[in-house]
């Protein structure tokens, strides 16, 4: 039998979760609200994120979380009263109040608790009392000992709450939510009414049918009983009545009850009389019955109570429709909302492996289909492999984020950045609804992070600088995305100084990164930048001038096999292009054969295939070269000699050309065996260091072949002959 303590322990991973949910919507509301402080909508919606923490720490116990928001919580109130004005001030000390309550939330998850963070808590509550006008201290939120005697301050309340169906579904428990309520004050008597639980053939276990009547003496208000089910309070139909309650009232509570079949149940599940009162009216009408005069139990209580008859026709209105519903058919159902599941990130990664296990057995069925030779047999693996093919993009698709919640962070990181660095800068997000892989997501966030801080502090200038330039002082950053030929491309756009070549050009003189008097084109400067220990700040600050950062930006990029292109116009900004794989565990490949080894290159990264004319291309003996296409000249590169491969050559072997970026160019290759679906697999330790290499995946014969990094591969095409890299090749040779 479970216990409260088990519940607890089953529900707080996803209190958790949900929690930070709130929290990031409680940010992104105050920076909205920045730019928007009279929305009234805004404010209510930032009230109802903080309340939703408050009541479900509330559930668990979690007292530092409930008193400390209990506070924030308090001076949101004023706010949507009135009574305070947000500035500028008071939306840092929002924030600063947020980011004490993740650490809480954090805290609750298991992190260890800091006293350095309990201290500026305490500062915080100074400051959240002063703004709201509070000279004395307030109680702490904590829910109060439920066992104390009543006083003259308590008052007694009469309380109706129907759960909706989706409780349970909404992960919520409604026992712990009147757990919760309990503390507020004493619960003398409770009673569960089934009327609304449906006949066991046609009960679903995964609805709430539940409703609860009590009675609670409390010294609350009826507005503070209210918001202890706030957290429910879409998903409930509550009603909370006084004893001097009206008529009306009574009337109302009746009609959102579940239907009862019995009258006496009804007006007692109401609070509109006592169960000695119904008895002593079932006494009366028994008496009257066996004198000849029978009488109506809703007229005795009317009688003997003073009971309105307005309470009594809705109780006998309720007890109509539980009488006709008891007798009609149920409808058919009818469409359902559309419904959310969480799912254990561990356990979708488990079903991604299990299809990558299956894209290869389909591949090796279908090879061993094709030796055969007899058609049926091809045909039935050919539907198998289009099934196979379908699963692996709606299964892929479970992976699916959209970027824009990462997009999200940053307003918070270019306010708190701007601010440091004495500038203005208003951040616009575009295509946050773009789609791709939750993997990639995660592990681009901090490359993203360097790019739109350093964007920030090298690329916009101050008001003032910016005022004297012409510009309005106000500067400008965008954050884009969208889908392109199978990639998502990310695009970090401002309107600054921009990069100043000459400066670049200097800083690599100094460093011996070029010889002095050496003057690149534009695009090879731009691209010293990604140089180790490059750096042009004057200065070294918190934020730059340690030469740390952009090279590690382009390494995290192109290890997920993406690209990151640099353009700047002086004067008038800078624009950083990313280009990345929408996932990492399947894509569609284009298998290669180069001697008796196999090779994949990216389906998307594939532009067009020349048969028969390697044997034009001039290499020199490192294996790269060009070959002239269509009237201009592209860059090749020998797989063969680039990685010292063994095997008999082709005769007329053939020029696959890719693109890198806004870049093409030529790979050498002597056999083209078609389109491929890829199961990526991480590279053993022994090629690790082996440059242009992504990854491996395993053939239906169970050959391995190599995937290869095509930006990785650029370079290496495009690399110039003087230029050598310590971890370039290993001086094996080796068939794959």
């Amino acid at each position: 039998m479970s216990t409260d303590a088990d519940f607890i322990a089953e529900a707080l991973p996803a209190f958790l979760s949900e929690a930070e949910e709130q929290i990031e919507g409680l940010e992104a509301l105050l920076l909205q609200l920045e730019d928007e402080p009279d929305d009234a909508e805004l404010l209510n919606a930032l009230f109802r994120c903080a309340h939703t923490v408050k009541g479900s720490a509330g559930l668990f116990g979690l007292d530092d979380i409930v008193g400390f928001t209990h506070h924030v919580e308090t001076l949101l109130q004023r706010l949507r009263e009135g009574q305070v004005v947000l500035t500028p001030a008071l939306s840092t000390l929002l924030l600063r109040c947020n980011d004490q309550i993740r650490a809480l939330v954090a805290e609750a998850g298991g992190l260890p608790a800091d006293a350095v963070a309990a201290d500026q808590r305490n500062g915080l509550v100074a400051e959240l009392q002063a703004a709201a006008g509070i000279s004395a201290p307030v109680c702490e939120a904590a829910p109060p000992a439920p066992a104390r005697a009543a006083t003259s301050t308590q008052h007694p309340w009469h309380v109706s709450i129907a759960f909706g169906r989706d409780v349970f579904r909404n992960g919520m428990d409604p026992l712990a939510v009147l757990n919760y309520v309990r503390g507020l004050g004493d619960v003398p008597h409770m009673i569960c009414d089934v009327g609304g639980v449906p006949a066991l053939d046609e009960l679903d276990p995964e609805s709430c049918h539940l409703a609860f009547i009590f009675s609670l003496v409390s010294e609350a208000s009826r507005e503070q009983i209210e918001d202890a089910f706030s957290f429910v309070r879409e998903d409930c139909q509550l009603h909370v009545l006084n004893p001097g309650a009206t008529a009306a009232q009574f009337a109302d509570m009746i009609d959102a009850m579940p239907g009862n079949p019995r009258l006496g149940e009804i007006l007692v599940a109401a609070g509109a009389v006592s169960p000695a009162q119904l008895q002593q009216g079932l006494r009366s009408q028994q008496a009257t019955d066996a004198v000849g005069a029978p009488a109506l139990p809703g007229q005795l209580l009317t009688e003997q109570t003073g009971l309105a008859p307005q309470v009594v026709d809705a109780a006998l209105r309720k007890q109509r429709e539980q009488r006709r519903s008891d007798t009609t058919a149920p409808a058919a159902a009818g469409g359902e909302d559309q419904r959310f599941i969480r799912v254990q990130a561990h356990r979708l990664d488990a079903v991604i492996n299990l299809l990558g296990e299956l894209v290869i057995a389909g591949a090796g069925a279908e090879l061993l289909a094709r030796q055969t030779q007899q058609r049926q047999l091809i045909e039935a693996n050919g539907q198998i492999s289009h099934l196979i093919e379908e699963i692996r993009n709606s299964t892929l698709q479970l992976r699916m984020v959209p970027i824009g919640e990462t997009f999200a962070r940053f307003r918070r990181v270019v306010r708190d950045t701007a601010a440091e660095l004495g500038k203005s800068v208003q951040l616009e997000i575009i295509g946050g609804d773009t789609e791709l892989d939750k993997s990639v997501v995660e592990r681009i966030a901090d490359p993203l992070m360097h790019l739109v801080r350093n964007g920030l502090d090298h690329g916009v200038e101050t008001p003032a600088q910016r005022e004297a330039a012409g510009k309005p002082p106000q500067g400008r950053l965008t954050l884009s995305a969208h889908h392109e030929a199978g990639s998502i491309v990310i695009r970090i756009d401002d309107d600054g100084r921009g990069i100043q070549r000459r400066k670049v050009l200097e800083r690599a003189w100094e460093r011996g990164l070029l010889e002095r008097g050496t003057v690149p084109d534009d695009n090879a400067i731009l691209q010293l930048i990604f140089e180790p220990g490059f750096s042009t700040a004057e200065a070294v600050t918190n934020l730059s001038g340690r030469g740390v950062g952009m090279d590690v930006v382009r390494s995290n990029i192109e290890a997920l096999r993406g690209s990151v292109l640099l353009d700047s116009v002086e004067g008038q900004g800078s624009t950083i292009e990313i280009r990345l794989p929408l996932t990492l565990a399947i894509i569609d490949g284009f298998l290669i054969g180069v001697g008796t080894s196999r090779f994949i290159f990216p389906l998307d990264a594939v532009v067009e295939v020349i048969e028969g004319r390697a044997g034009e291309a001039v290499l020199d003996p490192r294996g790269r070269g060009v070959v002239e296409l269509r009237g201009q000249v592209l860059p090749v590169v020998s797989l063969r000699t680039l990685y010292a491969i063994d095997g008999p050559q082709a005769v007329r072997g053939s020029i696959v050309v890719l693109k890198a970026g806004h870049s093409r160019f030529g790979v050498l290759v002597d056999a083209l065996l078609g389109q491929h679906q890829t199961v990526i697999k991480p590279l053993g330790r022994l090629f690790r260091s082996l440059r242009g290499m992504a990854g491996s995946s395993i053939l239906g014969n169970g050959e391995v072949a190599l995937i290869f990094d095509i930006a990785a591969l650029s370079h290496l095409a495009a690399e110039l002959p003087g230029r050598r890299h310590a971890n370039e090749l290993a001086p094996e040779r080796f068939t794959a």
